[in-house]
């Protein structure tokens, strides 16, 4: 039973380990070639080539967590959020074109004349949304059978799939609007370490008091009950716990798999709806997060590796659904509380010892 969180931390450990840059040789200033789309490090004047601001290993680190920890109740917004600081995907300097001009994640506006500049935290930011279209693609082949219920139902001709859809629908409303509402605060004041902590100890409390909710309840775990069964005011109400998971490090799969176990569902149903919730969640994140900067963070990393990272999500995301559902149904949720509980610890000692910053 222990031998997951021991796994998952050693990954979180491998990533956590600092990088190291060679450091180029010192060329007369007269001597150096044109970069394009260039940033100057905060520490000297010296420029790195924004184009290879991401390497091929980035591409398959981030894909791989993005896949693995999407649907797993230990947050992949906080787990990429190391693997960003652990990879020196963190530079806020802002980011210049081949013709020497400003790469904008905001363009000025009369709102707001300065705009937001585009640096490699903001594009690292877009990239790690956007590769998420993988994980999508991976639930869409798992529950296929699922989705063409709820397509017939759409035509009539499938009860089931109607109530379905409706209770995807009142399951991911909520986090939208308000996602929406509060998506640049967020951005500015909650992509932190020391707020993934707090939501990583958080989100264990409630997971055990789950769990123990849910052995008190009789026939809780044998439960044949569907997602489909739920009735509106019991989706509406897990589509208000999945507001939780705005907060970088909640996990957005572990507050809907709660709420569906307060809703009467097995561990196994409770986590097959989080991740149907999940579709429209993370394809609405993504088209947003493409939209207003995908362009600009192409320019800086770069299509080859977009679509690397995008396609070792979806392998990855397939292979932990498939366990994931294996699991829950023999043990719960509680050694996912015990891993959450043991990254929080080992995420404050390096910010204490001054490894993370």
């Amino acid at each position: 039973m222990f031998r997951l969180p021991i796994l998952l931390l050693a990954l979180t450990a491998a990533l956590l380990t600092p990088p190291s840059f060679a450091q180029p040789a010192s060329t007369p200033a007269d001597e150096q070639p044109a970069l394009p789309a260039t940033i100057a490090t905060p520490s000297s004047t010296s420029v790195i080539n924004a184009g290879e601001a991401l390497s091929l290993s980035d591409s398959i680190v981030l894909g791989l967590v993005e896949g693995i920890t999407e649907f797993l109740p230990v947050s992949s917004t906080g787990h990429l959020i190391i693997a960003s600081h652990a990879l020196g995907l963190e530079s806020e300097a802002p980011l210049q074109d081949q013709n020497g001009q400003p790469l904008w994640y905001k363009k000025p506006s009369e709102k707001n004349p300065a705009g937001i500049p585009l640096t490699i935290k903001l594009a690292a930011d877009t990239y790690t949304v956007v590769i998420q279209a993988g994980a999508i693609a991976a639930v869409v082949l798992i529950y296929w059978a699922q989705l063409i219920g709820i397509l017939n139902g759409l035509r009539g001709q499938n009860a089931a799939g109607l109530r379905l859809l409706r209770n995807i629908v009142l399951g991911c409303v909520p986090a939208g609007i308000l996602g929406l509402s509060f998506n640049d605060w967020i951005d500015e004041n909650l992509f932190s370490i020391q707020a993934v902590i707090v939501a990583l100890i958080s989100g264990a409390v409630l997971m055990f008091a789950a769990e123990r909710w849910r052995h008190q309840q009789p026939g809780t775990t044998q439960s044949r009950r569907e997602p489909a069964d739920l009735t509106a005011k019991q989706a509406l109400g897990i589509g208000l716990m999945q507001c939780l998971a705005l907060w970088p490090g909640t996990s957005r799969s572990m507050v809907t798999m709660v709420g569906g176990y307060f809703s009467g569902l097995s561990p196994a149903k409770a986590a097959e709806f989080s991740f149907l919730v999940g579709l429209p969640t993370l394809t609405g994140a993504a088209l947003y997060k493409g939209y207003k900067s995908g362009p600009a963070m192409i320019e800086v990393f770069g299509w080859p590796h977009v679509l690397v990272g995008t396609f070792v999500a979806a392998i990855s995301a397939a292979i932990a659904v498939k366990f994931l559902v294996s699991y829950l149904t023999r043990h719960g949720l509680g050694v996912f509380a015990i891993y959450r509980l043991l990254l929080a610890a080992t995420l404050g000692t390096l910010l204490y010892t001054g490894v993370l910053s």
